[in-house]
């Protein structure tokens, strides 16, 4: 399916995002622009990828209303298959994405019951208010944003699935939100664990005093400054920086690297407003302020959970399982997929998309009996990957932890 670019583009809110240049990529105005980056830009790499989808789907704006920043705001969203009568599934991405991204997922997700993938507010190609500073009120307004959607489309009760930041939010949702969710399943999530003192982190790895001292001056910015400082330089960057993840796409998007490599980084060279909600909920560059770990509690019990983790992933998977441990009353499936990263949904599709639906039909009030055949113990060669990559992440985050204490001995 074909998106009407002018279309689109006729429904972007004024001054939202980037200013909309109708001409081609080599117009006077791109060229001497900073950053090389509009609406329409976004619109075209965002199309390319979503040639792949072979199910019928709608593409629009939807409107919030003025429930953040105090502007008319709208959330981009794809809609499939969504006179299916079976539980609906809304998708949130994590950080620095869009719904694009999702492209080796709709098919096999819609095929029997609707689908909703938003780009959050403040990021991908919806409307991009200001946030608050503050880490809980931040959060609430990402909340607020996915509740007024919900309202607007009309859903009344669905399965919410949220990898990585979208996780953390899917978490956060449910807890404001417990009547609307039947399930929620998290995919990598982040924000989930404590993060570790200070001493913990230096005690790992010897941290040199010009680490910290360039970690200090950089705790101001959003984690991804660089893409936008760097001018035209910038699309570079983003394909030399992960070319990993371009080619878990390679063998559906056609041209992966460029198509790919360009929908991120036309995602992240807009204002950066979103960005600045998440670099207001988390700590250090690495963990949540107000991880999910001791929040999770209040969760209703009769809200069942799903973790879904890449056992090559550098995320810490010990919070899901210290909840599955914790919630006797409740039901919380923790599952581990050999062979995949924090990329999860595109690294092992077939065995995501089986756990995902299996999540979805125990809401389906079907009698059908559901096997889990994912293999879900990982290589010692895995677990070794694994811990290495969490220390190793923990290590560096600490050294941006630990300058904490040139602000605050």
């Amino acid at each position: 399916m074909e998106i009407d670019q002018k279309t689109v583009i006729e429904q972007v809110p004024p001054g939202t995002v980037a200013e909309v240049d109708n001409n081609c990529w080599w117009s006077v105005s791109n060229y001497i622009q900073w950053c090389p980056t509009s609406m329409y830009h976004l619109k075209r790499a965002e199309s390319r990828i979503l040639k792949v989808i072979k199910t019928a789907y709608e593409a629009k704006y939807v409107n919030i209303g003025k429930c953040v920043g105090g502007t008319e705001n709208k959330i981009w969203t794809l809609m499939l298959n969504k006179d299916a009568e079976k539980t609906p599934l809304v998708m949130l991405h994590g950080f620095a994405s869009g719904v694009a991204l999702w492209c080796l997922n709709l098919d096999t997700l819609a095929r029997e019951r609707p689908v909703y993938a938003i780009d959050l507010l403040g990021f991908g190609s919806s409307s991009r208010p200001h946030f608050s500073s503050n880490a809980l009120e931040a959060e609430s307004e990402m909340v607020k944003s996915i509740e007024e959607w919900r309202k607007q489309i009309g859903l009344e009760k669905f399965v919410l699935l949220g990898h990585s930041m979208g996780g953390f939010l899917a978490s956060a949702y449910a807890l404001q939100h417990p009547d609307r969710v039947s399930h929620v399943v998290l995919a990598d999530p982040w924000g989930f664990p404590d993060r570790p003192s200070g001493n913990d982190s230096n005690n790992r790895i010897r941290i040199p005093p010009w680490v910290k001292g360039i970690a200090y001056l950089l705790q101001p910015f959003n984690p991804l400054w660089l893409i936008r400082v760097s001018g035209r330089l910038g699309p570079h960057i983003v394909r030399k920086a992960r070319p990993d993840i371009f080619q878990k796409y390679a063998e559906t998007v056609e041209d992966a690297d460029e198509a790919i490599s360009q929908y991120v980084y036309h995602c992240n060279a807009q204002s950066p407003t979103g960005e600045s909600c998440f670099h207001a909920m988390m700590a250090s560059f690495g963990w949540a302020k107000y991880p999910m770990l001791h929040r999770i509690p209040a969760l209703r019990s009769d809200i069942p959970l799903t973790f879904i983790y890449g056992a090559r992933s550098w995320v810490d998977r010990h919070p899901g399982q210290i909840i599955k441990d914790s919630r006797k009353e409740s039901t919380v499936e923790l599952h581990v997929i050999g062979g995949a990263g924090h990329h999860v949904y595109a690294d092992k599709t077939e065995e995501f998309h089986h756990l995902v639906l299996t999540a979805c039909k125990t809401t389906d009030n079907s009698k059908e009996v559901i096997e889990l055949t994912v293999d879900e113990k990982p290589t010692a060669e895995e677990e070794r990957v694994h811990e290495l990559q969490t220390e190793i992440s923990q290590s560096v985050l600490g050294a941006l932890q630990a300058t904490e204490t040139l602000e605050n001995p």
